[in-house]
């Protein structure tokens, strides 16, 4: 058996295979975008000071790219807001992603806020540390309004 090491040295991994999120606009402020797959998907609310995303499923190696596309993809506001209650799970390159969107929002003069974490994942911010760079906040919403759909 022989193993192969990918990336080694040029300090980036290789994406997974899958089909680029598609990205839909509609009425009003509202921006929709959405993996093609059934794991994950990603809404996008864009308000005049802020931008909010809320994840659907877990965020791991496989649905890491939609994330990262998501928040790319977030235009430059003061804030930009990741509702992480609908997120049961988050990989190390989840946590790779926030913590480069966390530099790429503050290199455009804004703020990253995490919201309302999982248990499982506030402990992952928790042990990585990354809860001391990026703002984890409660929103103060009700959570029996909010149905989190993940298949």
């Amino acid at each position: 058996m022989t193993l192969r090491r990918l990336g080694v040295g040029t300090g980036s991994y290789p994406e997974p295979a899958a089909e680029q999120p598609e990205l839909s606009v509609g009425g009003g402020r509202f921006t929709g975008m959405t993996d093609s797959g059934d794991r994950f998907s990603v809404a996008m609310e864009v308000l005049d000071h802020a931008v909010e995303l809320r994840p659907v499923g877990e965020i791991d190696i496989a649905t890491v790219s939609a994330f990262r596309a998501a928040l790319w993809a977030a235009p430059a506001r003061p804030v930009v807001r990741v509702d992480l209650s609908c997120v049961p799970l988050l990989s190390a390159a989840g946590v790779r992603t926030l913590a480069a969107a966390h530099l790429r929002v503050r290199a455009r003069g804004g703020e990253l806020v995490l919201l309302d974490p999982a248990p499982v994942v506030a402990r992952v911010l928790r042990v990585t540390g990354l809860h001391r760079v990026v703002p984890v906040r409660e929103s103060g919403r009700a959570r029996e309004l909010l149905t989190c759909v993940a298949a």
